[in-house]
Parts: C-alpha cells; structure tokens; sequence
C-alpha cells in the first residue's frame, strides 16, 4: 500500500477509524466496554468541572491577596485543598480506567485479528499475494501491525478522543465565563467607534484560528512519514530476525558481509525518513512551543490596559487569564496534538489494509473443489489446473488418481510445480481450480519442516498436544525415526531448528508421521538431507507403514533411490511453447 497523502478527506478517515473502533463496542464484551467508556467520559466531565471551581477560586484567592484579608485566603487556601484532592481523585481513578479499556480493548482486537490471519490459511495466502498478482496491495509485516499498531491504536485513540471530549466540554464551560468576564470593549476604527461584547472570546478564536491553520500547513508531512517510518522499522526488524533464523546458512555461505550491507540497507532507509521525520518535527515544535509560550502572557497585554485603570482587580484579572487559558488550550487542540494526530492516523490506515486484505481472503472463494474421498476409496483429481500467484499457467487439466496400496513418484524439473500440486492437494494453494477428492488421514511432510522452539515433546507431536501421547509411544517414534539420542531429551526445552541438522530436523518430520500413523502421506523431498542407508530404512517404514493402515504414499524426490519404494510414476513434461500452460502431467 503506498503511503497516504494530507489531501485525503476526513470524513472517510473518521469512518475508517469508526470501522475499527466499533466492533469491540458490539462485541461480547460491549457492556463492559461502553460502561468502563461512560466512566471515563463522566470522570473528564469531572475534571472539567474541577476546574471551573478552580477558575472560580481565582478571583476570590487573588482579590483577597490584594486586600490582605488575612481570614479570606486561609479560608480560600482550604477549599483549594478540597478541590486539588478531588482533581487528584479523579485523575488517578481515570488513568485506571484508561488503561484497563485500552488493555481489554486491545486484548479483544489482538485475539480476534489472530483468529482470522491464523483462519483458512489467511497468513500463508497474504504472504503469497505479496509476492504476485496482488503485490503492492497485501498488507507487509502483518507481526507489527497485530503486535504493534494495535497498542498505538487503542493507545491513540482512547487518549486523543478523551482529549478532544475534554476540551469540547472545557470549552463550553468557559467560553461562558470568558465572555462575561471580557466585558464590552470600545474599539475605533476610521473615526467611528465600536462596542465589542464578549471581546476576549473573539481574541482567543482568531488566535487559534491562525495557530491552526499554521500548524495544519507546517506538519502535514509527518502523516506519511509516520507511514513510512512505521514499515522502514517493521522491514529492518524482519530482517534482523531472517538473518538469525537462517544463521547457520549465512555463516556457512560466508554471508555476513552481503547481510550487513542489506541491513545497512534497511537501517539506511530508518535512518533518513526518521531525519525527515524529526526536521518536519522540528518545525512543528518550534511553532506550538512558540505559540503556547505567547499564550501565557497574551491575556495580561490584552487585559493590562482595564487592570491599570481601575476597571477590574487583580482576582478578576488573573479569572480571566484563567480562562482565556482553558478557553484557548481547548481551542489548540489540535496544535498541540497534530504530531500524535499523524501517527494515529498513520496507524490507522495500516490497520485498515490489514483490515481489507482479510476480508477479501475471507470473500473469496477457491476455484478448487476439494471434498473427503469415499471411505475405502483414495485420492481422485480431475481437471486440475494450477497457476503461480502472478497468475501464470504452470500445470493445465491435470486428471490423477492414487488408490489404496499404490506408491506413486512424482517427478519433474525443478520449478515445474511438484510442491505446488501438492499444495493444491493439501488445500492451501489458492491459484488452482478443478476437482480432487482426498482421503481424511491424510498426512503432509514438508521438505523443511517447522520445528517449533520449547519442549522436545511437544516438537515431536507438533500440531498436536504432546498429551495426546504417551512417553513410550513418543520415544518409540523417536527410535524408529533414527533419533535415539533424543530419546531422553522429551522434557528438554531448546531452539531445535536451531540446534537440530537439517537431516535431524527431517526425521522428527518422519517421526511424526511414525507417532500419528496415517493412512496416506505425501512426502515432498521429505529425506533429501538423509544418506542413502537412513533414507532407505525410513522409505520401508513409512511404506509399510502406509499400506498396513490401507493407505498410499505419494512422494516427491529426484534421487533415483528413492524409486524403489514406488511402483508408478507421474511425470512432469515441460508443454510446447503454443501450450497455455508450463507443463503436463503423465501419468503410468
């Protein structure tokens, strides 16, 4: 998604926002939710209401000061302590709440967006949409923004609306004073003269008028940038993560060098938006720093003039600078918050692709008819055809079948889609349409497979729970995977990708299988870092094993020695060049 620019309309950011925000507030937990909300919003009103009592105090503290009515400023000192323990209350009550909403707020979000990324395959098919057709719309580094941008969200959006709530509410309580307060001003203008009512509430409008549209002008920048920092962070982080998952690779291909200059790279790209990002910052600051500093003392220029001549005291003087004050920070809102204004908005609009992306997987629907085969029957494909993600044919009109007790070799170049077809077979391809039937025990050995961190057991019986098992029935797999020295290690917690050789990590893959005992696996280079010896010995279990339970074994290799395990062929044979697709398959 390219980053957002200052000229999109408002109104649709509010309702991106909204579409974001409203289903927790629908959700199971709404009426926990709008009560914690309702709290939040009667203790700003609190606040708020604190400090019209505090502006009140002004005037009487101020006014005794001047006539050193000794009786009336200790009286005055006292409610002050009711007041500021009363502020205090509700400050501490508030933050509490605050914080509970946006930790159960963000709770809800994090575990509902979890469902659907981790549901019917989401986080697989937006990764391939990454790199295809869709590019440019698929939603990168969905870790951060479920990680990430969820926190800021709830953060940002919880803290700027109270804010905003605030100084609506503020400044409705205190224009009223302000206006009162301000009196009628004369002003003569080309020799005729003008009473001005309420003259302090249009000297504070016009002020932060200006202020807003100067602000507005100076930081629109930082929307985008703030955009742009946000995915310059999340790709450097990746690939810091890369390069210590594949760590072993890189040092064995002598690669730290091309590494460090691609996170160099990545860096490079944090390090010069940040600078933009800080100078366009800088600018803002020194405008809003600028403009709060003159605001202090604009009210006493404004009203020096009354206070001198005797028209007002000093208590009146300092209730109106009071309220100029609050009347004006309700009115610079958005000043002082366009830099917090930019990131919300920023994250926003990565949450919302991440959003879309979601529910167009969740709309689509696979052109591939994949239905549980027959009992006693085994897998059936008809007019299967299966593209790469940009779209372009690799395999056309496929019509396969594997029965119970055959062993079946598929064979062709590298790159002709052998693992795509299984993929189509397993499911989770979604560039294919046609027709299969597939038996339910079912069982897939990827040629990498994940070896998730933690206990050994609970590796070994990955997706399962280790508790489905007993002790002997894992460490029996183990042995007959040819493991026996992790016999003994079931409760030791580990990086085993990490620490386990490519050919180990291949035979917990088998030994898996070994555990589960399915009736059909389709084994796609499933033994390709193993010798010839251990290769073979696991070829004879897992086919014996396969064809005991009434299944088949379907697999994928280019070694030569693994056909001895198999008694048919399908064969990938490149088209000719006037062909929609790359290849066919043969079968015999």
């Amino acid at each position: 998604m390219n980053s957002p620019d200052g000229s999109k309309n408002l109104l649709a950011t509010l309702r991106r926002i909204g579409a974001l925000t409203a289903p927790y507030f629908r959700s199971e937990e709404k009426w926990t939710a709008r009560a914690l909300l309702a709290a939040i919003v009667a203790l700003n009103l609190g606040t708020v209401y604190m400090l019209v009592l505090n502006n009140e105090w002004y005037a009487r503290f101020y006014d005794a000061l001047q006539n050193k009515d000794q009786a009336v400023f200790w009286r005055e000192i006292i409610f002050f302590c009711w007041i500021a323990a009363g502020y205090i209350a509700i400050a501490i009550l508030k933050f509490y709440l605050t914080q509970l909403l946006q930790l159960r707020w963000r709770a809800w979000m994090t575990r509902s967006y979890l469902a659907r990324w981790m549901a019917d395959h989401t986080f697989y098919h937006l990764e391939l949409a990454r790199y295809g057709q869709k590019d440019g719309q698929s939603p990168d580094n969905p870790d951060q923004r479920i990680q990430e941008d969820m926190q800021l969200f709830t953060d940002y959006t919880m803290t700027l609306s109270m804010g905003l709530l605030n100084a609506v509410v503020t400044l409705v309580s205190f224009i009223g004073i302000l206006w009162g307060l301000s009196g009628v001003t004369s002003v003569s203008l080309f020799g005729n003269t003008y009473t001005v009512p309420g003259s302090m509430v249009w000297i504070a409008l016009a002020y932060c008028a200006a202020g807003t549209i100067i602000t507005h002008y100076i930081g629109r920048p930082l929307i985008g940038l703030n955009y742009q920092q946000q995915r310059f962070e999340a790709d450097f982080r990746h690939h810091l993560v890369r390069v210590r998952e594949y760590s072993e690779a890189i040092a064995l291909d002598r690669g730290e060098q091309v590494e460090h200059e691609q996170l160099k790279l990545r860096f490079g790209s944090v390090l010069r938006n940040y600078l933009q990002l800080i100078t366009k910052q800088k600018n803002l600051v020194a405008f809003t720093a600028s403009f709060g500093q003159a605001s202090v003392i604009f009210a006493f220029i404004v009203q020096a003039p009354r206070f001198f001549s005797g028209a007002i005291q000093l208590g009146q003087l300092m209730q109106v600078n009071s309220a100029f004050g609050r009347v004006q920070d309700s009115l610079s809102w958005f000043v002082d918050n366009y830099d917090r204004v930019a990131v919300w908005r920023a994250t926003a609009d990565r949450l919302t692709s991440f959003e879309a992306a979601m529910r167009a997987h969740a709309s689509e629907t696979s052109a591939l008819e994949r239905t549980p085969a027959v009992s006693g029957e085994g897998l059936q494909a008809a007019d299967v055809s299966v593209t790469l993600p940009d779209g372009v044919p690799l395999i056309q009109g496929a019509a396969l079948a594997v029965q119970p007790g055959d062993s079946v070799l598929l064979q062709g170049p590298s790159g002709s889609g052998k693992s795509t077809l299984f993929r189509a077979f397993a499911g989770i391809w979604p560039f294919a349409n046609g027709r299969v039937s597939i038996p339910a025990n079912a069982m897939f050995i990827p040629q990498r497979p994940y070896v998730p961190n933690g206990r050994l057991r609970d590796a070994l019986a990955y997706p399962q729970p280790a508790s489905a098992y007993t002790d002997t029935q894992l460490v029996q797999a183990l042995k007959e995977a040819m493991l026996p020295d992790l016999a003994t290690r079931l409760d030791d917690s580990d990086a085993w990708s990490q620490k386990l050789s490519g050919g180990e990590q291949q035979r917990l893959a088998i030994a898996r299988v070994l555990l589960r005992k399915p009736a059909w696996v389709f084994a796609d280079e499933a033994t390709s870092a193993l010798d010839a010896e251990t290769e073979e010995t696991l070829y004879h279990r897992l086919t014996s094993g396969v064809k005991a339970a009434g299944g088949a074994i379907v697999s994928i290799a280019h070694r030569a020695s693994v056909g001895a395990f198999h008694d048919r062929r399908w064969t990938l044979v490149p088209e000719s060049n006037g062909s929609a697709a790359r290849y066919r398959v043969e079968a015999m």
